[in-house]
C-alpha cells in the first residue's frame, strides 16, 4: 500500500510539475504501468477537471478540501491496511513521512521552574487602623416653588 500511494504521489508531481521532456515522459508511463488500473482511473478523472489525485492529512484535515476526517480513516492510513478517499473531495488520501520534533542527537530543553504564585495583599485595612471618620451629612435640597401665571 505504501509504494502505490509513493507511486501515485511521483505521478503527480510530474504531471503538476509544469515540465515536459522526453524524460518525464518516460517516467510517466512507468509510473502509471506500476498503479492498478481501477486507481489509475479514479486519479484521471480527478486530474482531467484539474484537481490534483492526492491530498495529504494534516491533523486528522483532508488538505484538499480542507474538512476533518474521520479517525477511522486516519487509523486506517495510519495501518496502511487500505487506500482511503477523501469523502469530500474524493482524493486519495495519505500521511506525510513522520519526522519527529526534535532531530536526533539533541535534547528538548527542560522548561524553567517557576517561582510559586504570591499571595494577594486584601484591599481591607490592618486591624490596628481603624477609621474614625463619621457618616457624611444627608444633602439637603431646597425646592422653590413655581410660579403659574395667573
Amino acid at each position: 500500500m505504501d509504494e502505490l500511494i509513493r507511486n501515485l504521489l511521483a505521478l503527480q508531481n510530474l504531471e503538476f510539475g509544469g515540465q515536459e521532456t522526453d524524460d518525464t515522459a518516460a517516467q510517466v508511463a512507468e509510473l502509471r504501468g506500476k498503479i492498478p488500473p481501477p486507481v489509475l482511473g479514479h486519479y484521471d478523472r480527478l486530474r482531467v477537471r484539474g484537481k490534483k489525485g492526492l491530498a495529504v492529512v494534516n491533523n486528522q484535515v483532508c488538505s484538499g478540501c480542507h474538512m476533518r476526517l474521520p479517525l477511522a480513516v486516519i487509523m486506517t492510513l495510519r495501518h496502511g491496511q487500505d487506500l482511503q478517499l477523501c469523502d469530500n473531495c474524493g482524493r486519495y488520501l495519505y500521511l506525510p513521512d513522520e519526522t519527529p520534533g526534535v532531530p536526533t542527537g539533541e535534547e528538548p530543553k527542560p522548561k524553567p521552574v517557576r517561582s510559586p504564585r504570591r499571595k494577594k495583599k486584601s484591599l481591607a485595612p490592618p486591624d490596628d487602623l481603624k477609621l474614625t471618620a463619621s457618616p457624611p451629612a444627608p444633602l439637603q435640597i431646597q425646592i422653590q416653588p413655581r410660579l403659574s401665571p395667573e
